[in-house]
């Protein structure tokens, strides 16, 4: 669907639930506080194969849109990337993205927003992206920042993670100008 230097972006099918079960496994400890249910469902194989049944169904009825950027090549998972939040009355979504811990740092997932920004505003016909991450999740912020998200505020209290006190969040959208 995409492509950028060596990798590619593609809706989730039902070839993936090994490679997202490998892909959570190895990544657990960075997935486990802001992608805990993602990765409780990909623990093992069959768990898999139940959750992204489920993604290609949520896709195909445009409830939720998850993505996997992949090198091309070596067709590893390198990322998972969702649109989710939607509301098809204001015309939003939300993105959550993960990247393969040997790939941190190396822009990628920039360069995969601004990807689907395009797909996201001329496809899906969605007029507002939003990211929320925590301020501390540098690597989360350049990507919004990179692409030309603006902060909008701090949601207190915005996320929950498991066994924690609630955090506050930042919340950062990015708007379909040629709608406007």
């Amino acid at each position: 669907m995409i492509t950028f230097e060596g990798f590619e972006i593609n809706p989730v099918h039902n070839g993936d639930a090994w490679k997202i079960c490998d892909f959570c496994i190895a990544n657990s400890d960075r997935l486990r506080r802001f992608f805990p249910k993602t990765l409780e469902q990909n623990l093992n194989p069959t768990l898999s194969k139940l959750f992204v049944d489920k993604k290609v169904k949520q896709f195909r009825n445009k409830e939720e849109f998850l993505f996997t950027l992949k090198h091309s090549e070596t067709r590893k998972l390198a990322g998972l990337i969702y649109i989710k939040e939607l509301n098809w009355d204001t015309k939003q979504g939300e993105y959550a993205y993960c990247i393969d811990y040997n790939l941190k740092g190396k822009g990628l997932m920039s360069k995969a927003i601004a990807g689907l920004n395009q797909y996201a505003f001329n496809e899906l016909g969605l007029e507002t992206l939003q990211i929320i991450t925590h301020k501390d999740n540098i690597a989360s912020v350049n990507v919004a920042e990179n692409n030309n998200f603006e902060w909008q505020k701090t949601l207190k209290g915005g996320f929950i993670p498991t066994n924690e006190e609630p955090l506050n969040m930042e919340l950062y959208e990015l708007y379909n100008r040629s709608t406007s």
